[in-house]
């Protein structure tokens, strides 16, 4: 069993930063891929970027160039760092862990990101 815990939500203003965490406990094989994803309301929960152990990235077109995932894997545990911000980055942001077969099989309770304009 995997258990997720994120941090870092919360309100900024259009062009602002902030800079997610999630710390994950399980085994190893259950967390070789960390990622993030985020759901607005009224929309579905899509891919925002996962890293695997050996630190390849996949970045949702979006977000390219804005933010960056990163892991400690010493901690186990995976970071979104947000900047240049939007409104329409608004939404929660979840958390995801899982293999390489199936890379979101566990998922965090999720944290708010509110972007004024």
């Amino acid at each position: 069993q995997v258990q997720l815990v994120e941090s870092g939500g919360g309100l900024v203003q259009a062009g602002g930063s902030l800079r997610l965490s999630c710390a994950a406990s399980g085994s190893t094989a259950s967390t070789t891929v960390l990622g993030w994803y985020r759901q607005a309301p009224g929309k579905q929960r899509e891919l925002v970027a996962r890293i695997h152990r050996a630190g390849s990235t996949t970045y949702a077109d979006s977000v390219k160039g804005r933010f960056t995932i990163s892991r400690d894997n010493a901690k186990n545990t995976a970071y979104l760092q947000l900047n240049s911000l939007k409104p329409e980055d608004t939404a929660v942001y979840y958390c995801s862990a899982g293999s390489i077969s199936y890379p979101a099989d566990y998922w965090g309770q999720g944290t708010q990101v509110t972007v004024s304009s």
